[in-house]
């Protein structure tokens, strides 16, 4: 189905959450070695959180169908194929349990300068979620099967408040856990609901509109994921856990300096081969975010198109590069060490890597 193509940059760049303050983490000690970071700033804002919610026990994961994706031409302008059907997971390793909270046929892909785990480099607090910068009243559907446990205002401290940052939201409890864990989904900065607190819905089923209430700069939808708890500090990057586009992939990676300490919102740019488009993108901060438990990653970018990549790093005065294709339906995985350059996890059985492109 295909999207809106002329996406105005400056919407993407000014819909951004706005939060209470929180307090920062204690800083890791600095690496011992010079780091280039050419970093520029964004004007983007950050969002706070919701009390806890006991996880119900025994919760299942749900059976995962394993489809191996078809090719699916790199597309045009901001037209994208349609997602996949969920579940999916062709690795076992892989838990895109959740759909797209905003159906095709309008933007329902993160902002590229405000993804999960920015602060703004350091000036506001950290997003524990990923912003769908859609048009005013478009409709949003629940990601998943479950329960509605909390519709309104006041999601971040529990209690009805007008002035909470997160505005008029919607929560799922859902009916499927990931390794014994419940996991809950978010939905903020509202227009509109149309669900009920207890009120069961199943994934696809509209919960209200797009909106730009609370700490919000423009309308658009604040999505999150969180696991074990329905909480601030359980939530978990989105774009490991929402279904890619068919044909389409996930870049996770870990980025660390030579001595295994993770580098902070520090610039990693990858490269189509084939098209020549660049993407850039950030990693994580330390302290309120939490990576997943088998990547252990510190940056995500989905919605690749399947393919050869350059992916490039600079640290230290010097510019490191791999190269990889891209596989769809899945998530590719890097990992770079400073000084060492890039390696590869042998337990990370799906990545091909070269010291040369796959492609002339």
């Amino acid at each position: 189905m295909s999207l809106k193509s002329n996406l105005p940059l400056l919407a993407l760049l000014l819909a951004a959450c706005s939060s209470r303050s929180i307090e920062k983490p204690a800083q890791i000690p600095p690496p011992e070695e010079p780091v280039q970071q050419a970093i520029p700033k964004q004007e983007v804002l950050g969002i706070a959180a919701s009390e806890p919610v006991q996880p119900e026990p025994d919760i299942e994961s749900p059976k995962v169908e394993v489809v191996l994706p078809e090719n699916v031409l790199n597309p045009v302008s901001a037209w994208r194929p349609p997602p996949y059907q969920i579940p999916l997971a062709i690795r076992p390793t892989d838990h895109f349990y959740f759909t797209r909270p905003i159906p095709s046929g309008d933007v329902n892909w993160p902002n590229p300068r405000y993804r999960y785990g920015s602060t703004a480099f350091g000036e506001e607090s950290t997003h524990t979620g990923v912003d769908l910068v859609a048009d005013r009243n478009t409709m949003v559907v629940a990601a998943g099967d479950g329960e509605v446990i909390w519709v309104g205002y006041g999601l971040y401290a529990g209690v009805q408040d007008l002035a909470d940052p997160y505005g008029l939201a919607v929560a799922i409890r859902h009916d499927f856990g990931h390794e014994g864990q419940s996991l809950y989904s978010v939905y903020a900065h509202m227009e509109s609901t149309n669900v009920w607190l207890g009120q069961r819905v199943s994934a696809g089923d509209q919960l209200g509109t797009v909106g730009d209430t609370g700490h919000a700069s423009a309308p658009h939808l604040h999505f999150e994921v969180r696991t074990g708890e329905n909480r601030y500090f359980a939530s978990r990057n989105p774009e490991l856990w929402t279904v890619p586009a068919e044909g389409w992939g996930v870049l996770a990676g870990r980025v660390q300096d030579t001595w295994g300490r993770h580098l902070t919102e520090y610039l990693v740019q990858i490269k189509s081969l084939e098209s020549e488009q660049i993407w850039d993108v950030w990693t994580y901060v330390l302290g309120t975010i939490q990576p997943d438990d088998y990547y252990q990653e510190n940056f995500v970018i989905g919605d690749l198109p399947q393919g050869p990549y350059q992916v490039q790093i600079n640290f230290a005065g010097r510019s490191y590069t791999m190269f990889l294709y891209m596989k769809p339906g899945q998530t590719n995985f890097v990992e770079f060490n400073g000084r060492r350059g890039f390696t590869n996890e042998e337990d990370v059985a799906s990545l091909t890597i070269s010291d040369t492109p796959p492609y002339p």
